[in-house]
């Protein structure tokens, strides 16, 4: 039986791997990284070992044995609730913080356990300020008529706005003096039985969440970012994040960008060469328009609810969430998961889709680590899969006369294409 860390003073990392550095602002990976990983609960433990599986298979055919993933075992939710006796072990958020690099598996929070969301804490605790999440179409049934014009990657910040969680119950002490302060000092009137919800958006996270969207905009080559926002209502919150956005846009990406004004006033509507058209859309009507008009949008940066509603829409379009990817992302360090959460009534029972948790270690590897040559060996994998119909039932159950395969098999296979590719 594996021993596992606990507390802080338990943690010994894999002696044959290495730790990665963050030095003078940039990632610096050893050839033998220690990435640490988290199973999680219900499918967790199977998607997590057809991750690593398919992950281990591309770096090897990528770089020939020059270099390989340390892989390191720590726990969180059910699973160190029965070893540690919490949900959520300070060891592990200090092994994360030691090697910089984590995937983990979806987690469920038992009720009654003290902890609003063990996602939301993690992201919280490790300061994984911005959510990123690909859309992206590779062949799979989809009901959207346009499904192969998708391809967005959603921005969402991670630590503000309702997801910061500051709320109170109706009739609570708490929202009975925040009711009684609104009236008193502002002459605003609540009803008595109203649960009170607190919704910060700062400058500073803003502005460093925007940041990293232009980041990945240059660096992969995307020429058109969108801030999404419902500022015409909420003018000095998310009237706000668009403002700062705009601010980090044309401060401090000023060569790169170009305006959505600027595009017609200037350029005839053509985004020049080696520009990024920065411009904005209200919530709702974003919403409609990745429907209506997909290949208009690549980089959607957004405030946290924003980004949840429409990362899931996104994903409709394409199929549905067993093929949604995410990676966590603060400075130095990253955390890459699926979008999608426990599925328990299928635990155990090796049919689940594990391509979300892949494709998240992908987002990890190839473009956190820059093992970037690992990106195309996965992704082509995946699309040979789904052209020669080795489908787990998600995607089966809507490819007529198809019959699934078991998650191994479908692991299988992808470890074939990497293989031979």
């Amino acid at each position: 039986m594996p021993t596992y860390a606990c507390t802080k003073d338990e943690l010994k990392p894999p002696s044959e791997g290495s730790l990665a550095k963050w030095e003078n602002g940039k990632l610096v990976v050893p050839d033998n990284p220690i990435v640490v990983f988290i199973e999680g609960d219900g499918i967790g433990p199977e998607i997590m070992a057809s991750a690593r599986k398919v992950l281990d298979a591309a770096v090897e055919k990528a770089y020939g044995g020059k270099r390989r993933i340390v892989w390191w075992e720590m726990l969180a939710g059910e699973k160190a609730q029965q070893e540690c006796g919490v949900l959520l072990p300070e060891a592990t958020l200090e092994a994360i913080k030691m090697t910089r690099l984590g995937l983990k598996g979806p987690l469920t929070t038992p009720v009654g356990s003290g902890f609003r969301s063990l996602n939301v804490a993690i992201r919280m605790a490790l300061d994984l300020y911005s959510n990123i999440r690909p859309v992206k179409w590779y062949g799979q049934p989809a009901p959207h008529k346009y499904a192969d014009k998708v391809n967005f990657v959603v921005f969402r910040e991670n630590t503000e706005d309702v997801y910061a969680g500051i709320e109170w119950p109706k009739d609570s002490e708490e929202a009975k003096k925040i009711i009684e302060f609104l009236k008193k000092e502002f002459g605003i009137n609540l009803p008595l039985d109203s649960g009170i919800g607190i919704k910060p958006i700062s400058e500073f996270k803003t502005k460093r969440h925007m940041r990293r969207a232009m980041e990945w905009a240059i660096r992969h080559g995307y020429n058109r970012v969108t801030i999404m926002h419902k500022g015409n209502i909420m003018k000095y919150t998310e009237g706000a994040f668009r403002q700062w956005a705009y601010e980090v846009a044309l401060q401090e990406f000023r060569d790169y960008v170009v305006t959505e004004d600027e595009l017609w006033s200037q350029y005839n509507g053509q985004i020049p060469e080696g520009k990024i058209l920065v411009n904005d859309r209200i919530a709702d009507n974003m919403l409609q328009q990745i429907i209506t008009r997909p290949w208009d949008y690549q980089i959607i940066v957004t405030p946290n609810l924003n980004g949840d509603y429409i990362s899931d829409e996104a994903n409709a379009l394409v199929g549905g969430i067993g093929m949604a990817a995410g990676m966590n992302l603060g400075d130095g360090i990253a955390v890459g998961e699926p979008v999608h959460g426990t599925a328990p009534k299928y635990a155990g029972k090796n049919v689940i889709n594990p391509t979300a948790e892949i494709l998240s270690g992908v987002l990890l590897v190839a473009d956190f680590m820059g093992w970037s040559e690992v990106r195309p060996l996965v992704e082509n994998a995946i699309r040979k899969a789904i052209e020669n119909k080795i489908v787990t039932y998600d995607l089966a159950r809507h490819m007529p006369g198809v019959e699934p395969v078991k998650t191994t098999e479908y692991t299988d296979a992808l470890v074939d294409f990497i293989k031979n590719a």
